[in-house]
């Protein structure tokens, strides 16, 4: 378990933490079908607000994909866009949902992800491969996406959100992420934070290696 005794609380990510993920998969996909390369790609993302506006709910599916069309320069078809732009989504092992069982007999643990709308519909598909027809969010006490709350990490009001929703204390609660800019902006509001480099090493920090 997490070494400090004063953690009661458990704030997961969700790509990159639970959910096994590669960005890069989806610049592939893209840069084959653009004729770009992905460092291209990468350095033109990083001058665009629509992925952005997209994980806070501020455009539907609809103005996303025609923004990534515009991004992309070339007109592909809602599927090939929903496939290549759903390709970062890969495994969701089940030791790391019995995983979750066994921390929330200790501490109350929640979900706090930047997400999308084209994304959630996609991870509940591979849920219900995994799991059937239990609910992922009953893992969890509360689960939050940053969509339906149109707010996103790592903006502090999201996190701040979260603590009073739930009556939590923030040196009381771990935040874990595997993006080093989310943990900051947690850390801002006194959040105790660790980065996660891989999903496995959930079990090594909560002794289950």
């Amino acid at each position: 378990m997490p070494s400090n005794p004063s953690i009661k609380n458990v704030i997961f990510d969700l790509g990159g933490v639970i959910l096994d993920l590669d960005v890069n998969q989806t610049y592939q996909q893209f840069a084959a079908r653009s004729g770009k390369t992905v460092d291209q790609l990468k350095a033109k993302a990083a001058n665009v607000t629509f992925f952005e506006d997209f994980e806070r709910g501020l455009i539907s599916d609809t103005a996303f994909r025609d923004q990534l069309r515009l991004f992309l320069e070339i007109d592909l078809s809602d599927e090939q866009i929903d496939n290549g732009w759903n390709a970062m989504l890969l495994d969701l092992p089940v030791a790391r949902l019995d995983l979750l069982k066994k921390i929330r007999l200790n501490f109350r643990i929640f979900l706090l992800s930047n997400t999308n709308n084209i994304h959630l519909q996609t991870f509940n598909s591979i849920v219900r491969t995994v799991i059937g027809d239990q609910l992922f969010g009953n893992y969890f006490e509360r689960d939050y996406y940053s969509h339906l709350l149109g707010m996103r990490k790592p903006d502090r009001e999201i996190f701040q959100y979260v603590l009073h929703q739930n009556e939590l204390k923030a040196e009381e609660t771990l935040f874990l992420d595997d993006s080093v800019l989310n943990l900051q902006g947690a850390a801002t509001l006194g959040i105790q934070t660790f980065h996660i480099q891989h999903p496995d090493q959930l079990f090594s920090l909560f002794n289950e290696a």
